[in-house]
């Protein structure tokens, strides 16, 4: 057996069973990865709705969540890599750091919200508020996002394969919204923007990364701030 075979057999694989396990042995387990350990896989089955799975992770370990998640899955994540085979609850990864973020089915209210870093990926829809307050977090959803999305979004991308509901960017600063189907209404000062080629390899390493491979970037608009609320001006008044 080669030495990269010897390091593959040496690596376990731990299994928590939360309809018989307490969630807080499951965190814990993730919060106190010991140096040098081989021991960086975790299954999780029965979640049963289950809050805050996998939440505050600090470290390149991978969970697979065999089921559907309540609130707050996977969030502050920070390096680690989380995929639900499920639908996730409210503000899965929310105040992601880094690492990756990967929910199979739906995603409720306000997913990815505050952001700073990181993947997100929803295969299913989005519902409200999918990326408020985000702060340079990358999010992409292969379905729809409602309204509200990315309100007050600072930095970072969100990336919508279907259409988004009504006042997306509101109150937006920078960042950056591709929105490959229709926008029901577009929210305070945020508007339609040229598709420049910078912008292209952009969003085509974005959707990379998310393992699309059968969408071109050149199908989506982009979304940004018209830059025009950024300090108080009276002129403005009506569109606070």
């Amino acid at each position: 057996m080669d030495a990269a075979a010897q390091k593959e057999s040496s690596r376990t694989m731990s299994v928590f069973d939360l309809s018989i396990t307490p969630l807080r042995e499951l965190n814990s387990a993730l919060h106190n990865i010991s140096a040098g350990t081989n021991d960086m896989n975790f299954e999780v089955i029965n979640p049963r709705g289950s809050h805050s799975v996998a939440v505050g992770i600090d470290a390149p370990v991978t969970v697979n969540v065999h089921g559907s998640v309540g609130y707050y899955c996977a969030g502050m994540n920070d390096g680690g890599t989380v995929t639900v085979h499920g639908s996730a609850g409210p503000g899965v990864a929310e105040n992601m750091m880094s690492g990756i973020v990967v929910i199979e089915g739906d995603a409720s209210q306000y997913a990815g919200a505050t952001g700073r870093g990181g993947l997100l990926v929803i295969k299913g829809n989005a519902a409200s508020r999918c990326g408020i307050s985000m702060k340079g977090i990358d999010i992409v959803v292969h379905g729809n996002i409602g309204h509200m999305s990315a309100f007050m979004g600072q930095s970072g991308s969100l990336v919508v394969l279907g259409n988004a509901g009504d006042a997306l960017g509101d109150s937006l600063y920078e960042a950056k919204l591709f929105v490959r189907g229709t926008v029901k209404s577009l929210g305070a000062d945020c508007i339609e923007k040229e598709m420049r080629p910078e912008h292209i390899e952009h969003l085509a390493k974005l959707l990379e990364k998310a393992g699309i491979t059968d969408v071109k970037p050149e199908e989506f608009k982009r979304y940004g701030s018209a830059r025009k609320l950024y300090t108080f001006n009276i002129d403005n008044a009506d569109a606070y």
